[in-house]
């Protein structure tokens, strides 16, 4: 499945771990890094490094946060949200081919297997 993530990602040359953090960014709007590294379970250096590879693609752009001027924002460019648009689409196709063979019922068991096996927020 990682392997299929990664050619369905290559498109847009971005990795998996950006292509997560830009969807984060679209469905919570703007974050501070360190919102968004916890968003992601990752450390703030991490954190720092992929949306560092997302500003370098003109995917993310870093503003000043008006509740706080120390803090910085990363939100989405129009770009941004093109690509994590076309990304979500393409991975949903990708799902939908690897669960294809699964009945209903089957999928419903998938999903309450992996919630139980999901950590908590």
């Amino acid at each position: 499945m990682r392997e299929a993530a990664r050619e369905a990602l290559a498109p847009w040359d971005v990795t998996p771990a950006q292509a997560r953090a830009l969807g984060t960014l679209l469905r919570s709007g703007p974050l501070r890094l360190g919102d968004l590294a916890d968003a992601l379970r990752i450390a703030p250096r991490s954190a720092t490094e992929v949306v560092d590879a997302l500003e370098g693609r003109g995917l993310v752009e870093r503003g000043p946060d008006p509740a706080d001027r120390r803090a910085t924002l990363v939100a989405p460019t129009e770009r941004g949200r093109e690509v994590g648009e076309a990304i979500r689409a393409a991975r949903a196709a990708e799902a939908e081919s690897v669960f294809r063979p699964l009945s209903d019922d089957d999928r419903a068991s998938l999903a309450r297997i992996l919630r139980a096996l999901t950590p908590p927020p």
